[in-house]
Formats: structure tokens, sequence, C-alpha cells
């Protein structure tokens, strides 16, 4: 029986777009359902009826929620490309990044674009707080999974794109060559790759969506 492996998303959301790029570095064939969050379909509600959100993972025919998660199913699922080291302690390490990147790097952006005008100084100095800390993380590697994209710089993809993004939508600066050189130099690399930059969302797309988005 011919293995199905369905993904229901969101063309601008950077999560959908993580798995997208894991399959896409697995080699993985897979079907993409576009879904319209303003009218959520039967199957989205189907499969993920606690969230009701995008990315949903379908693989035949059970459904895997959340970013995260299938990341880290997509990883032990199908050999080949490793989203994650080898090494126990480095994996725990990788796995540690994804979420800080979840749980502090993304709301911190978000109040930035998304918050008042008023709050716009202290958001900007709490984003840079976190992005100091991937920053220091770098070190000198090309990635965050070294020589090659791995799961943080997947995860990651917020900042490598979604970012610059949102910052040309806004007109407000905050990730600069002059305070964060490695993590441009990241950017750079990262977008440049092939197989990333065949799969992410057209720039003077994503712009305009972004711009409607934050009432712009």
């Amino acid at each position: 029986m011919a293995e199905e492996v369905l993904l229901l998303g969101a063309w601008a959301s950077p999560f959908t777009s993580r798995v997208e790029l894991a399959l896409k570095l697995k080699g993985v064939q897979y079907k993409y359902s576009d879904e319209d969050l303003n009218n959520k379909s039967p199957s989205l509600l189907q499969y993920n009826p606690i969230y009701k959100k995008v990315p949903v993972l379908v693989h035949n025919g059970k459904p895997i929620v959340e970013s995260q998660v299938i990341l880290e199913y997509i990883d032990e699922t199908w050999q080949g490309y490793p989203l994650l080291p080898k090494d126990l302690y480095e994996r725990a390490i990788a796995r540690f990044w994804v979420k800080f990147i979840d749980d502090k790097c993304w709301p911190a952006l978000q109040k930035v674009f998304i918050g008042e005008e008023k709050g716009r100084e202290k958001a900007v100095e709490e984003a840079y707080e976190v992005l100091k800390f991937l920053e220091k993380e770098l070190k000198e590697k090309r990635f965050f999974g070294g020589e090659s994209i791995g799961m943080v710089d997947i995860a990651a993809n917020i900042i490598g794109y979604w970012l610059g993004a949102c910052e040309e939508a806004t007109g407000v600066e905050l990730l600069t060559r002059e305070k964060f050189p490695k993590l441009s130099n990241w950017i750079d690399e990262f977008v440049s790759n092939s197989v990333i930059k065949e799969n992410l969302p057209p720039r003077d797309k994503l712009v305009p969506f972004l711009r409607h988005r934050f009432g712009l």
C-alpha cells in the first residue's frame, strides 16, 4: 500500500513552513492543502479538534499536530537527512533551543510588530535580549546545527525569513548586522540554501499580507 502524507497548512505561516522544509530536506513526497483559517475545513477540525490550527501532518490517516512535535516525528519516521544530532546531549540542547524560539523569541518579536506604539521601545529591548542569546549560541558555526541545517535552524525560520518580512512591512528595523553579525551571517546562509530558498513563500506576496495583518 502506498504511503500517504498530507500536510494541512497556511502559506504565510512560519510553522507550516517549518514542516514543509523538513519534508523537503528529507525528500518525503506529500500532498499539501492550504487552509483558510477564517473558514476552517472539516478536515482541519477533524484532525486537530483541540487547537483547530495548522500545521497538521497526516501520515497514513493518522494526524500529528504542533510543529515541534511534527518535526521530531518526521526525523524519527524517515531516514536520510538528519534533523537532530546523533549525540544525546546535543539532541537535548537542540530541543531546548527549539523550545526557546517558540516560548521566548516568537512572543517577543510579536510584541514589537503587533503591540501598541507606546510600548514598542520596551518591546524592542526585550526582543534584543532574546536575540542576543541566539547570537551567542551560534558561536562560530555556520548553522545552529553545525555545518548543515538542522532542527533549530528550521525552527528559527521565524528569524531567518519572517522577521525580515515583518521589518519591511512595518518599517521597524530590529535585526541589524551591526548588532547581530552572527545572526545576520546565519540568515544569509539559511536563505541561500537551495532547498530553503525554493520552499519559502514569495517575499512580494508575504510583505503585503503582513501589512494587512498589522493593519497598515
